[in-house]
């Protein structure tokens, strides 16, 4: 008997050092100051949802298939909040020679969510995209739980499979 403790404790010592593993290899978003559309400036952290997920899309006004995703996800966002706890951020990385044509391109589209701008780049360089559109996935700590680049229609409900496997909701 003292044989099968040792292997059940051992067993049991091994699953919750692989766990702690896994979860340590979640990436946290970092901490970089973005601008509304207001102008006021917000730091990238205090974004995440406390109480769900966080959807973070980054797009440019001269990217197509980026106001397509962003006109699909419209469409739904409505339909998916009343599923899961969700707050949806899209990140404009339009250079600071082009800011001025997100205000009213996202009025004209009346997109229901919210909207940042992030001039210098420091956002999408902080996270590594190099392609856009380019849309992560976070849990309430700000933990990376998934990302993809590109778009093609379709994508928008393959975005939300994703999000009901992460949603924590009983």
């Amino acid at each position: 008997m003292p044989f099968l403790r040792k292997i059940v404790i051992t067993l049991l010592f091994l699953i919750c050092s692989f766990q702690a593993m896994a979860q340590s290899n979640l990436r946290n978003l970092p901490d970089v100051e973005l601008k509304t559309l207001a102008g006021e400036n917000v730091k990238s952290t205090s974004l995440i949802n406390s109480e769900g997920l966080t959807i973070i899309n980054f797009w440019a006004t001269w990217c197509k298939p980026c106001v397509l995703e962003l006109n699909s996800i419209a469409e739904v966002l409505a339909d998916w909040k009343k599923e899961i706890n969700l707050r949806f951020l899209a990140v404009s990385i339009d250079d600071s020679r082009n800011t001025s044509k997100v205000g009213p391109l996202v009025n004209g589209k009346s997109w229901p969510f919210e909207i940042f701008l992030d001039p210098n780049s420091e956002f999408k360089r902080a996270l590594n995209v190099n392609n856009i559109p380019h849309t992560f996935l976070l849990n309430s700590k700000g933990e990376i739980l998934w990302q993809h680049n590109s778009y093609s229609p379709g994508d928008e409900d393959e975005l939300f499979e994703v999000i009901r496997k992460f949603d924590t909701k009983p």
